[in-house]
């Protein structure tokens, strides 16, 4: 397979970069660790001490309100990337790829267990990026929020042309003619990459106007800019150490009350060992989670091998009668679990024993900071 990277990290519709291919490589599974691939962060990029970015694409992040919103929560800016989907426009993000090579020369987070997607036909779509021709020509994806097809797990293909391009391809549609006369190659890989999408025709994430809640009714600080390429999501923390941001669901009845896409392609996922367990809690201890609790847990780091940014979702609530305490690991929840302690639910209550997927990308690692005291006051009857 062929390793891609930007010319331009700063990538706008104006002067979209055309995309430099960089040497073979092998569909690559080993289990080295990100972090000791990427280059050392800038310190504008990493404000706070211990901090490390692991998703070349951020710009700047922080960790606490710092003035934005009230809530616990913090805040990323990353760089947004042009493509075009059935003639219309389309900006994404670029987070995780399943192969090392790839994903190390692109600064991002390599997920193996994203290969396990091409076993489930129907869970990923089609990203097209493109070697040579017009300077103007983006990516092409073939799926979108809106369709029951979507997914944010692309399919990587590389389109190369046998002469000049002259005409600009905005859909897979033309990419698939191009290719069926003989004027363009178009290559599938076996990497599967999380590109989710921020805005698409006539839709895009929403923005939070009032900046309390840790999700709905939208994901984004403020509106994405198409002239710089930047957009802002809300930073949220779990243990062990990862802050993620939130893009899409399964649950497609729960998207909106998330402020997120549906998504329920990725729903496959689960079924291939695509995804990874999330422990949300219910309060209990009262704190910044999507549901209230304390702080979520991943089965590990983020960037760690048997890590994916595709959550399968469990709820975790205290039984009556225990003692609520701060869960930081899978081991110690299961433990829990085991003495009688708590419960965990597939999914949410509502929908167990059926778990359902959100994509959350950790593009930042740092120490958790979350304490009960913070949050003392949500817990105590007004």
């Amino acid at each position: 397979m062929r390793v891609l990277s930007h010319r331009d990290p700063r990538l706008t519709r104006r002067d979209a970069a055309r995309l430099a291919l960089a040497g073979g490589a092998s569909l690559a599974l080993g289990t080295a660790h990100l972090r000791r691939a990427l280059p050392a962060v800038s310190q504008e990029a990493s404000p706070t001490p211990g901090a490390q970015v692991i998703v070349g694409d951020v710009l700047d992040f922080t960790l606490g309100p710092e003035g934005r919103w009230e809530g616990h929560f913090g805040s990323v800016t990353m760089t947004m990337h042009a493509a075009f989907f059935d003639d219309g426009d389309v900006w994404y993000i670029r987070t995780d790829a399943s192969d090392q090579a790839f994903a190390e020369a692109n600064g991002l987070v390599h997920v193996p267990l994203l290969a396990n997607a091409l076993k489930a036909e129907g869970s990923y779509g089609k990203i097209y990026l493109f070697e040579g021709g017009r300077d103007d020509q983006c990516a092409v994806v073939n799926t979108v929020p809106g369709q029951t097809t979507f997914t944010p797990a692309f399919q990587l293909h590389f389109v190369t042309f046998s002469g000049e391009q002259a005409e600009l391809l905005t859909s897979e549609a033309a990419v698939l003619e191009a290719a069926e006369a003989g004027t363009a190659t178009v290559e599938a890989t076996e990497c599967i990459v999380n590109y989710p999408l921020v805005l698409w025709p006539e839709g895009g994430l929403p923005v939070d106007p009032d900046l309390v809640n840790p999700l709905g009714p939208g994901v984004l600080i403020e509106e994405p800019d198409t002239d710089a390429g930047e957009v802002t999501f809300k930073l949220h923390q779990c243990y062990p150490g990862s802050r993620y941001i939130a893009t899409d669901t399964s649950a497609a009845p729960m998207a909106p009350m998330m402020g997120v896409s549906a998504a329920e392609a990725t729903q496959a996922l689960i079924e291939v060992g695509a995804t990874a367990p999330i422990y949300v809690f219910m309060p209990g201890l009262p704190g910044p989670a999507a549901m209230g609790g304390q702080p979520s847990v991943f089965n590990s780091t983020a960037g760690d091998p048997i890590w994916s940014p595709f959550w399968e979702h469990m709820t975790v609530a205290w039984n009556d009668g225990f003692e609520p305490a701060v869960l930081t690991s899978e081991a110690e929840v299961r433990a829990r679990q085991d003495a009688g302690e708590v419960t965990v639910f597939a999914g949410v209550p509502e929908t167990d024993p059926m778990s359902f997927v959100v994509n959350c990308p950790a593009p930042v690692l740092a120490e958790n900071d979350y304490d009960p005291a913070d949050f003392a006051a949500m817990a105590t009857p007004s």
